[in-house]
């Protein structure tokens, strides 16, 4: 955003003459909007529906790129690196169709000092090292705040409770997630598409003897599942799993205890089916915010409660630690603004944050082309398949495809993912 610093002052240089800005959800969106709200001077409470010491379960949002590493050392300094040293970094990437290996590629490790292109470890953990750094920083955290309504003018906004308390503030991000009641209230209405197409997603623990490689794997039509596509990720403590299932597939019977079993067995060495932690299922959406804030530009959208994408290309978290950035540059901006100049950081947030969903969202668009491809699609990979890994540019079609484009556009502190 043009004349924003992109670097935080002080955190003890808070904004004067401002009650304290409001982050409506505590996790890793929310957490990382206070920690930057706190690092540009500005005091912070974050609201969260649920409980203290909250534990939701499975690995959710394991895959954190080098680019959400660097935000988070920008905004509390170490804090990359902290991640990075927790993680997994799995330098080995294969990717099979019919059981035949069509790519293979080794990675270096990246030099002293230098962060890998990824760091990968469960949601949970992620959660608890913001946590620890926002408590640090001197944000304020107010637990089992359920928000029902939202109300905001020109001047701020009210956030009323469930339970009915009030809470004003002169900004608000809500970061509360795909369901966001935020979102709802201030009225954005979510655009795109829902694929028809289910995934059953599993988590297995690693075992104290390891036979499982810790590699990422992908395999088009793993033929000891019926052809099905198969997704292996490591991340810390463990290994993710994801079935896509086809049609006339019975959702509830492949994500059983007994389903599980069954095809788990099928795809990873004797013993991992036995260690599963956490079941799930999803599917590919494609949906963004008409608006990623209110129309007083009060109420700032980040993370899920702004847009939805597919966990193939892990752009969930990783447009969310930026959006989180992005709003709380444009909310430090605003705060030292008066009158209609204090929407203009506002309106610059908005604006290029939707562009940037708008991205994924067109990317995720490819990548679900590719993985329920139409008849010339399915042709086009069986023949690339044919011809890899011989072939390398059908090799590296065949990876890269899945997971759709990766490219990345930097304009000032605003990144696409």
């Amino acid at each position: 955003m043009s004349g924003v610093s992109a670097h935080p002052l002080a955190a003890g240089d808070d904004v004067t003459g401002t009650r304290d800005v409001l982050v409506v959800g505590a996790g890793p969106v929310g957490l990382t909007a206070a920690l930057a709200l706190r690092a540009y001077g500005v005091p912070v409470t974050v609201l969260e529906a649920g409980p203290e010491g909250r534990q939701r379960p499975g690995s959710r949002a394991i895959f954190t790129h080098s680019q959400t590493l660097q935000i988070l050392d920008r905004i509390s300094p170490g804090l990359g690196a902290e991640l990075y040293r927790h993680g997994v970094y799995w330098n080995t990437q294969r990717t099979f169709h019919g059981g035949k290996e069509v790519y293979a590629k080794t990675y270096p490790d990246p030099p002293d000092g230098v962060y890998p292109h990824f760091t990968s470890l469960p949601q949970v953990q992620i959660e608890a090292y913001l946590h620890a750094r926002a408590v640090a920083a001197g944000v304020g955290f107010a637990w089992e705040q359920e928000i029902a309504q939202v109300t905001a003018d020109d001047d701020g906004v009210v956030l009323t409770t469930a339970a009915g308390r009030r809470w004003d503030a002169p900004y608000v991000v809500g970061a509360d997630g795909s369901r966001s009641a935020v979102r709802k209230q201030i009225g954005a209405r979510m655009e795109g598409t829902r694929d028809e197409g289910w995934y059953v997603v599993v988590d297995v623990a690693e075992k104290d003897d390891p036979t499982l490689p810790r590699e990422r794997h992908f395999h088009y039509a793993h033929p000891a599942v019926g052809g099905r596509n198969v997704l292996i990720v490591p991340f810390a403590g463990g290994y993710r799993v994801d079935l896509q299932l086809v049609e006339g597939d019975d959702q509830e019977a492949l994500a059983s205890d007994e389903g599980v079993r069954g095809w788990l067995d099928a795809v990873l060495p004797p013993g991992y089916a036995q260690r599963t932690t956490w079941v799930s299922t999803y599917q590919f959406l494609q949906l963004v915010a008409h608006d990623f804030a209110d129309p007083h530009r009060r109420v700032l959208l980040a993370g899920e409660a702004a847009h939805l994408f597919a966990p193939f290309g892990a752009r969930g978290l990783n447009s969310g630690v930026p959006d989180a950035e992005a709003a709380a540059i444009a909310i430090a901006a605003a705060s030292r603004a008066s009158g209609a100049a204090a929407r203009t950081p506002v309106e610059a947030f908005a604006l290029a944050r939707r562009s940037a969903a708008l991205f994924n969202r067109d990317a995720a668009g490819e990548a679900l082309a590719h993985l329920r491809p139409d008849a010339e699609t399915a042709a086009r990979v069986l023949a690339a398949a044919e011809r890899a890994p011989g072939d390398a540019d059908a090799s590296v079609w065949l990876e890269k495809a899945p997971y759709g484009p990766r490219g990345v556009h930097r304009a000032d502190t605003v990144y696409r993912y």
